[in-house]
């Protein structure tokens, strides 16, 4: 089928002028008559001509595409990750092209492979659950393609990163609890080797020690499987022969499952048990109780990567990889006692 869309080589013929005039009207070029130029442009918008991105992209180089990774965009906050992603991009001449993992390291990789054979000008990932080993995106930095991580991130890797103060949040949480009565509290957190998890986990820890409290090995698990984990772990908390009289879990989602859980086993929240989700999921404000948790800027962080890395693109030459924090906010709700 033939392609009508129109292309400068049409806009040269109907205005009988050469197809390097056509092409530096239509990019403003100075060096152009300004009646040639009203003629081409009002003539492209008559047959409405857009550019070739492939053509555009050989001369330049450049495809002006950012390849976006995320674990899941069934999530609110990666959905609002890559709302802030793609909102700057836009703003910025760029689109972009979103793979999620599932959580899996051979997706992962193959979501970069497709990625990086469409000519993406780099990739903004936040790695999976399964992602320890970085070798896939050494290769990639060893070929000069520009990576910012976000989120879930990694030290191995000499690139800019955009993560929030999970550290911080976590103690804030923790502490919380603590000044509310709590004493015996557990840590519900993800793989031991997911960046977040552990940050999380010691801001746990950090706040335990602070109150001269003790860290017991049975309150911390980790959960390999981040969508369904915690159910099993509440339950094994609930079993212990001291219950803890707190939990605190690496995200929401794993916080609303411990919920059903305690719920299920006549545990009053937060009566018998204080709970603490990190996230905000919007959910968490529509549960009954409606979930005590740590707000993280999603759409914030999304800006931010998209910023950093089309900055690194655009001045390679000047390029250093920087650290963004973003900062976090606790939200009291209904699973946690009140302060006296």
């Amino acid at each position: 089928m033939k392609n009508d869309q129109a292309t400068i080589r049409d806009l040269a013929l109907k205005l009988n002028i050469s197809i390097s005039t056509v092409s530096r009207a239509l990019r403003n070029a100075p060096d152009v008559n300004p009646d040639t130029k009203k003629a081409v442009l009002a003539l492209a918008e008559q047959l409405h001509y857009e550019p070739n991105r492939v053509a555009q992209s050989l001369r330049i180089r450049k495809t002006k595409t950012i390849g976006v990774v995320v674990p899941q965009i069934a999530m609110h906050f990666f959905s609002s990750v890559i709302s802030g992603i793609q909102e700057y991009a836009a703003q910025h001449g760029y689109s972009i092209m979103i793979c999620q993992s599932m959580e899996s390291l051979d997706t992962e990789k193959s979501n970069i492979h497709m990625l990086v054979s469409n000519r993406v000008d780099g990739l903004l990932i936040s790695l999976s659950s399964e992602t320890t080993n970085v070798e896939h995106l050494e290769h990639l930095l060893a070929k000069k393609i520009p990576i910012v991580l976000f989120d879930r991130v990694t030290d191995a890797l000499p690139v800019s990163k955009v993560v929030v103060a999970d550290h911080d949040g976590a103690f804030k949480a923790v502490d919380y609890l603590i000044r509310t009565g709590c004493r015996r509290i557990a840590y519900i957190g993800g793989p031991e080797g997911l960046s977040i998890s552990n940050q999380r986990m010691q801001g746990y820890r950090d706040a335990l020690q602070k109150h001269n409290l003790p860290i017991l090995p049975d309150y911390t698990i980790h959960c390999a499987d981040l969508q369904n984990g915690s159910t099993e772990a509440t339950q094994r908390l609930l079993n212990l022969p001291e219950r803890p009289d707190a939990i605190f879990c690496m995200n929401d989602p794993m916080a609303i499952l411990a919920i059903q859980v305690l719920r299920e086993r006549g545990v009053r929240i937060p009566d018998d048990i204080s709970l603490i989700g990190f996230t905000n999921e919007p959910v968490s404000r529509f549960i009954e109780p409606a979930l005590t948790t740590v707000a993280q800027p999603a759409y914030t962080m999304g800006q931010a990567a998209a910023r950093l890395f089309i900055g690194q693109v655009e001045d390679p030459d000047t390029f250093t990889p920087r650290l963004e924090v973003l900062p976090t906010e606790l939200i009291v709700r209904g699973t946690t006692r009140r302060l006296k």
